[in-house]
């Protein structure tokens, strides 16, 4: 397991401590989504900021990986399911972790989400990946949230607090969940697990600004970074928009960082 230790280490900052990865696998639920139907532009501009990582289904993984720098990790996809689907909270395996390592992937994510009927499946699916992955060193991602028939509040503190540790328990080396907006049980429940505990985004909001508090609130609470790409690329400016999000996460190791790999012209603006 060192070496998946030493992989996960390259998903963070060295100077902040923490992570910018960008999901860029919405094509396969969400078709020809606004703001992602050109995956190689997207990466063009991701490569001009201090992001650490992206994500992507296998298909783009075999046919865009060579344009993405060495700096950053790339992040396989395992799981899948368009926006069709009935019930809409199910994910199924659609890549496996030898395929993703073939590809040339360095870490795998997988998606399960708790409290419905088909939660069983799912914690099979993260149970038998983490078991693939980990035999041949590669480290999982695994991206858990409250969604089902019965979930009156998908952000609840409680079951998000289970969804962290549901996800070190079960022996993710990261772990996604929303932010509760509790900052006093989030924080206690990233204390005492092992795996550096990230916030996922979900749906495109309108407000960016409200966005952008409720990730500094959750970094405060102890969040080692972000997995979002909604609330980032359909701004109406996502380049402004990728500035800022670097620029909290990261503060001022981002500004300096970006100056070395971007040139001055692609200064971050201020928050």
């Amino acid at each position: 397991m060192i070496g998946c230790a030493r992989k996960v280490s390259r998903l963070f900052d060295p100077a902040s401590g923490r992570t910018v990865l960008m999901p860029l696998d919405h094509g396969v639920g969400e078709g020809m989504l606004p703001g992602f139907e050109d995956i190689a532009g997207l990466l063009g501009m991701i490569r001009e900021f201090p992001v650490q990582g992206v994500m992507l289904n296998k298909g783009p993984l075999r046919t865009h990986l060579s344009e993405v720098p060495a700096a950053i990790q790339v992040v396989a996809q395992l799981s899948g399911a368009t926006r069709h689907i009935v019930p809409s909270y199910a994910r199924s395996l659609v890549c496996s972790a030898h395929e993703a390592l073939r590809l040339g992937a360095d870490l795998v994510a997988v998606q399960v989400n708790i409290a419905n009927d088909l939660e069983d499946r799912m914690l099979a699916d993260l149970g038998l990946v983490c078991d693939d992955a980990h035999n041949m060193g590669v480290p999982v991602l695994a991206v858990i949230q409250p969604k089902g028939d019965r979930i009156v509040n998908e952000t609840d503190p409680s079951l998000i607090c289970h969804c962290i540790r549901l996800g070190a328990e079960l022996g993710a080396d990261v772990v996604g969940v929303p932010y509760s907006g509790d900052a006093k049980s989030f924080s206690r429940a990233c204390e005492v697990v092992s795996p550096p505990v990230v916030i996922t985004g979900g749906p495109s909001r309108p407000d960016f600004a409200s966005f952008l508090i409720m990730v500094e609130q959750a970094l405060s609470a102890g969040a080692a970074g972000t997995c979002v790409g909604r609330n980032v690329l359909q701004q109406p400016d996502p380049r402004e928009a990728l500035a800022r999000l670097v620029a909290l996460v990261h503060g001022e190791s981002a500004r300096e960082s970006g100056a070395d790999e971007a040139g001055p012209d692609a200064a971050t603006p201020p928050i």
